[in-house]
């Protein structure tokens, strides 16, 4: 089926992967329907699209009926679902003993309970098309590091509930992909990198190649491919593929050595810093939660 025509959803759709993905499926033909909670860059990104081609919806993926209320109010207007994509997704920092409980919370939350959320509210129409569901998960998932606990967690949860997913709708004419991405140039990298110097360290010291980061520009450009192709995995860049089929390997005692060799030294200052900075996720998360998605409306 051609991108052209669809109806697409994505959550985390106001910046980064999300937003970019949804201009380069609309340059392809596509109508999309954008979530998200920051408000303003939701506009912004919808209103380089064009309201003929885009719905902007202020909507919570962590509340179910918000996300019912968002399927059903992009249907309304563009008669039908084709695919969607989980886009939405936070971290935090710390260490497991000093880690915010609520903010370790807050990502498992979003980064799994959201998942099945925007499955569950689009998983109707998704049928009703033989449609494409895409659940983004991450590197994280197979190569754990230190002080990203919550993160690679949820990664993990994410990719094993698209697995599941995947063979209870394959009889229904769905498709499941699941994407994993290295560090990509996105706002939460960046973020990460702005708030502790010691986050940067550390992908500095991983082994190479987990120590690359790619631009948000080539990891669009998988999720359209695998989008358009109804993928079963997607991977940015193509190497990550390999770590996820040894990840036994990456996660024994002998694949850890080159990591653990850094936590005694690192670890206790990456605590230090978020101790310092007086929150554990980006204060773009903080401001967002602070203010709690709205009822759905229309931003054309």
């Amino acid at each position: 089926m051609s991108i052209k025509g669809q109806v697409i959803l994505i959550t985390g759709g106001a910046r980064g992967i999300g937003a970019e993905t949804a201009k380069a499926l609309a340059a392809k033909g596509a109508r999309l329907i954008l979530t998200d909670l920051d408000q303003a860059a939701l506009d912004e990104t919808a209103g380089v699209i064009g309201s003929d081609r885009c719905l902007a919806l202020v909507a919570d993926v962590c509340d179910l009926p918000s996300m019912e209320a968002a399927v059903a109010a992009g249907i309304a207007r563009f008669g039908r679902l084709d695919a969607a994509v989980a886009n939405a997704g936070i971290a935090s920092y710390g260490s497991v003993m000093n880690t915010d409980p609520a903010a370790f919370k807050r990502v498992i939350d979003i980064n799994v309970l959201g998942v099945f959320h925007t499955a569950r509210a689009a998983l109707p129409a998704l049928v009703e098309s033989k449609g494409y569901f895409l659940v983004v998960s991450s590197l994280a998932a197979f190569a754990a590091a230190p002080g990203l606990g919550a993160y690679n967690a949820s990664k993990a949860g994410a990719e094993h509930f698209a697995n599941a997913l995947r063979l209870e709708v394959k009889h229904q004419g769905v498709d499941v992909g699941c994407a994993h991405m290295s560090w990509i140039d996105t706002p939460l990298v960046r973020d990460a990198k702005k708030d502790l110097s010691t986050f940067s360290e550390l992908i500095a010291k991983l082994p190479y190649p987990l120590s690359k980061t790619t631009s948000v520009d080539a990891c669009v450009k998988a999720f359209v491919t695998g989008i358009d192709k109804r993928a079963r995995h997607v991977y940015c860049p193509g190497w990550v593929r390999g770590v996820g089929l040894n990840r036994n390997v990456v996660n024994s005692a002998a694949g850890a050595k080159a990591v653990l060799r850094h936590v005694p030294e690192l670890l206790p200052r990456m605590d230090a810093e978020v101790a310092a900075l007086g929150r554990a996720t980006s204060a773009r998360n903080v401001a967002n939660d602070a203010s709690p998605a709205a009822a759905i409306e229309p931003k054309e």
